[in-house]
């Protein structure tokens, strides 16, 4: 476990799976039960990306200072870095998968816009009894490979895994026709990938560009072309976010924050903040707080 704005006493956990079991990059997990795990009802992050299906009875669950109150059947995701708790002792039946980053992503997929729309969304509701069905077949069938030991288990599972999210994702009305070559489905991946790392140091397009090999111009015709947006827009955004978070779960100083994502002084990040959001970082923080808290 790890934690961020480490020189501040409140900290955000970091759970990642590798450390739970050393040479892992995929998980599945059954439950079933009212108790809730006192880790779970402590704000925190994970590094992989997390599924879970809950096929029966309620969950609340906060997400990056957003409340769900969730009742099945639903699929509930996790993105790399989101911060999120559960909260309360309601009976819930559960089927989860955990999966790193780099574990998924192949240079065959195709359909990066339907993992995009899919893993923008927190909750997605199962409609019916056939998607239910549909999403329960799967997911023993997955996790009946996982238990076992046999041989190219890790294929299989990945093949499982990317049917399971394109029904899903189909499941959310993800019409989308998009389809990318590889080059270009290299590229999108990469960027993501790159964000993610370099966000609170990097905020120009062109040394992305850089990075990847590819003129700025290219890049944001890419990116925008598959989720609408500059990648200067994905970049702010970002940062943004990563503000929100930490207004709304931590006790850090604006001060901290705006020196935490590498802004010149808090004046400048105030500016920034309010032009993305409206309104400043402390109100932000007021409002969040007395809305969910």
């Amino acid at each position: 476990m790890k934690n961020t704005l480490t020189k501040n006493n409140t900290l955000i956990p970091v759970y990642d799976m590798a450390a739970c079991i050393p040479g892992t990059n995929f998980i599945m997990k059954k439950t079933e039960d009212c108790d809730l795990p006192a880790f779970m009802a402590v704000p925190h992050r994970i590094t992989d990306y997390k599924i879970s299906f809950l096929e029966e009875g309620e969950v609340t669950h906060y997400t990056d200072f957003e409340k769900h109150v969730i009742k099945a059947p639903a699929l509930i995701l996790l993105s790399p870095d989101q911060v999120h708790q559960r909260t309360g002792n309601t009976y819930n039946k559960m089927t989860h998968i955990s999966f790193s980053k780099e574990w998924l992503v192949t240079e065959t997929e195709g359909l990066v816009a339907c993992w995009e729309y899919m893993f923008g969304q927190v909750v997605i509701p199962v409609p019916d009894e056939d998607y239910k069905r549909e999403l329960l077949a799967y997911l023993d069938i997955m996790y009946a490979e996982f238990v076992k030991n046999r041989p190219q288990k890790q294929l299989v599972l990945k093949n499982l895994l990317n049917v399971f999210i394109m029904c899903a994702a189909r499941m959310a009305s993800c019409k989308t026709k998009k389809h990318m070559d590889s080059t270009q489905n290299k590229i999108v991946r990469q960027f993501k990938m790159l964000t993610d790392q370099h966000f609170l140091n990097t905020t120009q397009v062109a040394k992305y560009a850089d990075m990847l090999y590819v003129t700025p111009g290219h890049l944001n015709d890419l990116i925008k072309s598959i989720t609408g947006k500059t990648a200067k827009q994905i970049i702010d955004e970002k940062r943004v976010m990563e503000a929100k978070r930490l207004l709304f779960w931590g006790k850090h100083s604006i001060k901290e924050i705006a020196r935490h994502l590498n802004f010149e002084d808090d004046a400048y990040f105030n500016r920034f903040f309010k032009k993305h959001t409206g309104l400043t970082p402390a109100l932000f923080q007021r409002n969040t707080r007395e809305k969910y808290n």
